[in-house]
């Protein structure tokens, strides 16, 4: 007698979803949206003619039926997959994720916390070029990009994911030579900027109600990954983004000799392309980075 099997679509959505908890997540994983999930799920129950999950506002929970269910699949995948590998064919098809961000956050960044990303997606080739230019003016299309926000652009969905702030670091062994007790201690140093971001150290320093202070020095690069290193060699002092700073923080690479004041600087932002954002390898790519950015 033949075996009666439910809809092999459906159950794989259920076996994603409550393994991972989440309608959202599953989707990511098979390439599809939410409602693609959830739409399988309730045809999975309607087949079996009972609620697989607990629904409550946006939280589903599995119930104890279904958990039992769950686990009794739940190898049978497995097995699935592991006699697909030794047949020969692979088990996902290799995708490429194109990512345009500004250099500087790219470096001090993304690139640290991409090996992470890399870990649970060996599948997917992360392409990242790097840009301060506007969307409008980039010469490729890209699945995401990284730009300072919020900003409403025609034709892209926007969404925030990294917060920052900026006040003057340095090195601790620049600080053994000169210590710097107070902002007017400022007047013994080197100053660093960046040419792109003229106005850093003229709007902190009228924050800190030093508006007329002469430095000792100052240099200018045309980057602000350079001024940062600058920085960190001891060379000077530079105005250094919270965000982008922090992993030198955390490692005493660099130190912050005043508590404030700190400017309030722009969100780090992701920009999809409206055609794209159903795409769950880039709802997958952007939750990460949300993630990621709550975090730091």
């Amino acid at each position: 007698m033949k075996p009666v099997l439910p809809p092999l679509n459906a159950l794989r959505a259920f076996e994603a979803a409550g393994r991972l908890g989440s309608f959202k997540e599953a989707a990511a994983e098979l390439h599809v949206t939410p409602g693609a999930v959830s739409q399988h799920v309730r045809l999975l129950e309607a087949w079996l003619g009972a609620p697989l999950f607990d629904r409550q506002n946006r939280r589903v929970a599995l119930t104890p039926a279904a958990q039992a269910y769950l686990e009794a699949i739940g190898p049978l995948f497995e097995q699935l997959a592991q006699a697909t590998a030794r047949y020969g064919v692979p088990q996902t098809a290799s995708r490429t994720l194109s990512v345009n961000a500004p250099a500087t956050f790219t470096l001090r960044w993304l690139v640290p916390r991409l090996a992470k990303f890399r870990a649970g997606h060996p599948d997917v080739e992360v392409k990242v070029e790097t840009s301060n230019g506007p969307l409008e003016s980039l010469s490729e299309e890209h699945d995401i990009i990284i730009r300072g926000g919020p900003d409403t652009f025609y034709g892209y969905a926007m969404r925030p994911f990294l917060t920052e702030e900026r006040l003057p670091v340095c090195s601790p062994a620049l600080l053994q030579r000169a210590p710097l007790r107070s902002p007017g201690d400022l007047r013994q140093h080197t100053l660093l900027h960046t040419s792109s971001l003229p106005r850093l150290w003229p709007d902190w320093l009228a924050s800190a109600r030093l508006a007329d202070l002469r430095p000792a020095a100052a240099l200018t690069f045309d980057h602000f990954y350079l001024t940062l290193q600058a920085a960190i060699d001891g060379i000077g002092v530079a105005m250094g983004p919270t965000a982008l700073v922090a992993d030198d923080l955390a490692a005493g690479r660099l130190v912050t000799p005043f508590a404030g004041p700190r400017l309030p600087s722009r969100s780090y932002c992701t920009y999809v392309p409206d055609e794209k954002s159903g795409d769950g390898l880039i709802e997958r790519f952007r939750s990460w980075l949300e993630r990621e950015g709550a975090g730091s």
